[in-house]
């Protein structure tokens, strides 16, 4: 069951000048057409300028197409009485948690979207503990947002999405601003959303080992979905994304260069212990041959 669907999608972004004029029209997305499914892990690709991010906008309502139609659930997101619904069930995740963090007290911030929702008191409380142990904030629920780190502050925001119960949640490079072990622990916390709470994810990174655990990667240019597959399907096709300008994982160019020079590699390494094992076989012929008795090499 699909639970978002865009159909034939157009948007231009359009600068004016200071008589409000149109000077420039940048075309965004070009006939898109994409179904994502519920329950999914969906990573999406693109170069700066492909249109990723504005598709993301589009799911979330926050912008609406020049043409065609953006539906949530089934649910029209150019219908103005449908938006808050439409929010509700696809929550965003922006790269800055401090452009979506308010709350002086990390609860009080969690807290902030059900408030608005109008949900009870009690139930709002439920959310908060249930949305911080999800994300394992538990402990920092008495801190100000202020004094965490980023990877923290990431967690917090994904929290405050969560305790408006979507069915999806939107992620805009979420570890953009972050350190190494800052990303890590997003794409855990988002990870276990999507296998334990069901919660469909829809990931746009530029991260390319962000996407190897997805369930699907696509890859969009100019406005256009050009790939879109299994990680195994899209990664084994190195030289077409680097004409995109997108690269792909470190242990997956160095095994296609490894089978470029003669060694009898598969397709697509995704992992490096998948590499490893297959490194280690291929050498044990060698480790396990034996010097003669005497002690001559050869």
């Amino acid at each position: 069951m699909k639970i978002i669907d865009a159909v034939h999608v157009f948007f231009d972004y359009m600068r004016r000048d200071e008589n409000d004029k149109i000077e420039e029209i940048s075309p965004a997305l070009s006939d898109m057409n994409l179904e994502i499914e519920k329950g999914s892990f969906v990573c999406v690709l693109g170069h700066n300028g492909s249109g990723k991010s504005t598709f993301a906008k589009m799911v979330n309502g926050l912008l609406l197409p020049k043409k065609g139609k953006v539906y949530v659930e089934e649910m029209d997101t150019a219908d103005d009485s449908l938006l808050l619904k439409i929010r509700e069930t696809a929550g965003m995740v922006f790269q800055n948690p401090d452009n979506q963090i308010i709350g002086n007290i990390v609860e009080e911030d969690v807290a902030f979207g059900p408030e608005n929702i109008g949900v009870p008191t009690d139930e709002i409380r439920q959310r908060v503990d249930a949305s911080l142990k999800a994300v394992n904030m538990t402990k920092y629920r008495k801190k100000s947002p202020g004094r965490l780190s980023g990877g923290q502050k990431q967690r917090v925001a994904i929290a405050g999405v969560m305790a408006m119960k979507p069915e999806c949640i939107i992620l805009d490079e979420p570890t953009a601003m972050l350190d190494p072990i800052g990303r890590k622990d997003v794409i855990r916390t988002v990870r276990e959303l999507n296998k334990k709470e069901g919660i469909t994810i829809v990931l746009i990174t530029h991260y390319m080992e962000e996407a190897v655990d997805a369930d699907r990667i696509i890859v969009m240019d100019e406005g256009h979905v050009v790939m879109d597959g299994k990680p195994e399907d899209i990664f084994k096709r190195v030289e077409e994304l680097k004409a995109l300008r997108l690269d792909v994982p470190q242990v997956t160019e160095l095994a296609y260069e490894l089978r470029k020079a003669g060694l009898p590699l598969p397709e697509c390494v995704l992992r490096r212990e998948e590499l490893c094992d297959i490194l280690t076989k291929l050498l044990k012929p060698v480790e396990s041959f034996k010097r003669p008795a005497d002690g001559h090499n050869f």
